[in-house]
């Protein structure tokens, strides 16, 4: 294989499911590449990877981490993202700014499904990937039903590199495809040369075959050399290899075990001599000229360092002070995990931590005169599917939390924060329960502000079902002047989602003008709670009549019986509670369709129907009502059908009127509450 390795420094993201071995990938490259001298492991809570408390008591990734290595000379900067798709945010901004992108599977047919998120994304980018089958040393599978488990998955042809070599039950070594040569495993150790075992020859030249096969669809060249029986030459291979991938036209696939450092090295190898070098994926993002060229694609608020902005140099040089526009560099350092080491200066293709841009977002793109605008089209925050409602357990916190999750959302764009008008409760939003248990975890260790969780309230509302007419006479004397304001209102329902109207049709003066806006605010001051509770919505009501006292009535007076009036008419009207009803999108593998409809129906949805997902391979997308207050653990139960790969997106769609059992459920529980 000729050696044509760019000189500047590249980066490889690292993506995979949850517990398929992506930090401990990690840890065997750096180990490999002489960047660390021993290898951590989950069970020891010593990775690189995953350095905070949080990742390290659940053992696992739950945001970016960074760290590099040298191999054979070239620098590689490698981006470990996690695999849950609670903390998928991160993963998108990892991708932005890497060359190439390494899907660690696990070697379960089963598991496959779990990685389409991550094709589809890699295929609708254009990043080109490589697949590393983890954990061969435990695989029971056959590797070739593997791989049409993952191409069923994909939109780009799958390329086998390797194929296993056994020893009994279990892996012992791999035989190259294209070298040609065969190896034998050491654990921690590069593989030992062997020649390819007799019994094993019809299946790999079956193999090699395929790859030859699979190559010949972007080259009619090579497709004429094989019609012609026309052997091309090891270097013609390894020259479509990395052309095609390079392209993304192919996902080569690579075989290994990282716990033992099985197939790290080949794989290491692959990447140096098969990625390109970084002016493709500069070309790929469409950046702007201009020198230097920055991109932040992550923000950390760390203890005792402040903000840090973890970003990939592009072009020109990055020095510690320099300025980008009127921001200043406070610190240049490379990462190690958590574990910052300062450096004077980084260039091209490197991956740096740059402190105290505070006006820096993530997604920025940087240049000499600051944030270059428009200059990425960074990806949308993904949409919330899960809320808690929090409070700081000390009043004299208020302002500290809010602080805090301006901080935390500064560094995950997936988190959000509203403030409910209808409940007024503070409600975070995020990707799933793990995700906000850790950012609730993180108000207290990282900004020392204990808070409360619970389940958000339902915003329900409540309406009438017929009409009323309601007299009401406010008369109080107590010497000087007293209060007098008497009305007589028509008090109906209207239209679902018609809200709210007032008017009225006095006549000869029997309220005067001027008491009349009192009316309307005594009636508008009523319907934030109703008979049963809850606001008032879709109704009408009419000011018809009333009487005035030319001493006694005043603005307050009148509030005051327009009050009363609703207060003493509502109960009459036949209140009713309203529920608010959300249309969802479910998006789910055709093989667990079925399972997300009866998910529905057990929540008192109404499926609207289902499609092929458009531009996904074996998808739908089911697309129903559903109660909101059947949603709030709907992504758990949907994600644990379906390999944690399915979601939904949602919005409030219509109020429905709710009887029976379940509405007594909510008036008491409202009642008791008060």
């Amino acid at each position: 294989m000729a050696d044509s390795s760019p000189v500047a420094p590249r980066c490889a993201a690292l993506v995979g499911t949850y517990q398929s071995g992506k930090s401990t990938l990690l840890e065997s490259l750096l180990f490999v590449g002489g960047a660390i001298e021993r290898r951590g492991t989950q069970r020891d809570g010593n990775l690189v990877a995953d350095a905070s408390t949080e990742a390290r008591a659940r053992n696992m990734s739950i945001e970016i981490s960074a760290a590099s290595s040298d191999y054979l000379g070239d620098r590689w900067h490698f981006l470990d993202c996690p695999g849950s798709l609670e903390f998928m945010q991160d993963t998108h901004a990892a991708l932005m700014a890497a060359d190439v992108a390494v899907v660690v599977c696990e070697p379960e047919v089963e598991r496959a499904q779990g990685v389409a998120p991550l094709l589809h994304l890699l295929d609708s980018q254009g990043i080109p990937h490589m697949i590393f089958i983890n954990k061969m040393d435990t695989a029971s599978a056959r590797v070739r039903d593997i791989l049409d488990a993952l191409q069923s998955v994909s939109a780009r042809p799958l390329v086998l590199r390797e194929v296993p070599i056994r020893d009994g039950e279990s892996v012992s070594g791999y035989a190259d495809l294209v070298s040609e040569r065969a190896y034998t495993y050491k654990p921690g150790e590069a593989s030992d040369l062997i020649p390819l075992p007799e019994t094993d020859s019809a299946r790999y030249q079956e193999a090699r075959q395929t790859m030859l096969e699979s190559l010949a669809d972007f080259d009619d060249a090579l497709l004429e050399q094989l019609l012609e029986d026309v052997v091309p030459s090891k270097e013609e291979i390894y020259q479509h290899l990395t052309k095609d991938f390079q392209q993304d036209s192919i996902v080569p696939v690579f075989l290994g075990a990282a716990e033992h450092c099985h197939g790290v090295r080949r794989l290491f190898k692959a990447l140096r001599h098969e990625v390109a070098e970084i002016e493709n994926s500069i070309a790929r993002l469409e950046l702007p000229a201009g020198e230097p060229l920055v991109e932040v694609f992550k923000t950390y608020h760390l203890p005792h360092t402040g903000k840090v902005s973890l970003a990939r140099v592009w072009r020109g040089a990055v020095k510690d002070g320099m300025h980008f526009g009127d921001q200043r560099v406070g610190g240049l350092f490379r990462m190690m995990g958590h574990t910052l080491d300062k450096i004077d200066a980084a260039e091209p293709g490197d991956v740096v931590a740059l402190g105290r841009l505070e006006e820096v977002p993530t997604g920025a793109v940087l240049s000499a005169n600051g944030v270059v605008a428009d200059a990425l089209a960074w990806p949308e925050p993904l949409k919330p599917v899960y809320s808690l409602a929090i409070e700081p357990n000390k009043r004299e916190d208020e302002v500290k939390l809010s602080s805090a999750i301006s901080r935390l959302i500064d560094e995950d764009a997936s988190l959000s924060v509203d403030h409910s008008k209808d409940t007024n409760e503070m409600v975070l939003w995020g990707q799933g329960e793990i995700h906000l248990q850790v950012a609730a975890e993180r108000f207290g260790s990282l900004y020392n502000v204990s808070v409360s969780t619970r389940q958000p309230q339902i915003p329900y509302k409540e309406t009438i079902r017929k009409p009323v007419k309601q007299h009401a006479r406010h008369k109080k004397q107590s010497g000087g002047h007293g209060q007098f304001g008497d009305v007589h209102l028509d008090i109906k329902p209207v239209a679902r989602g018609a809200g709210f109207k007032f008017d009225n049709s006095i006549v000869g003066g029997a309220v005067p003008r001027q008491y009349i806006p009192s009316v309307e605010a005594g009636v508008r001051e009523f319907l934030s709670e109703g008979a049963l509770g809850f606001p008032i919505v879709d109704i009408s009501v009419s000011l018809v009549d009333g009487q005035f006292h030319a001493v006694d009535s005043s603005d307050m007076a009148f509030k005051t019986a327009a009050s009363m009036a609703m207060r003493e008419g509502l109960p009459k009207a036949s209140p009713v509670l309203l529920e608010p009803i959300c249309r969802i999108k479910i998006s789910v593998p055709n093989s667990a369709t079925s399972k997300a409809q009866g998910l529905i129906t057990k929540r008192r949805g109404q499926i609207l129907g289902f499609d092929a997902k458009e531009g996904w391979r074996s998808w739908d997308e089911v697309e129903a009502f559903v109660p909101q207050s059947e949603l709030h653990d709907m992504i758990i139960e949907l994600r644990s059908v379906t390999q944690g790969v399915g979601t939904y997106e949602w919005g409030f769609d219509h109020l429905s009127e709710l009887s029976g059992r379940l509405a007594d459920d909510v008036v008491a529980q409202r009642q008791a509450a008060e």
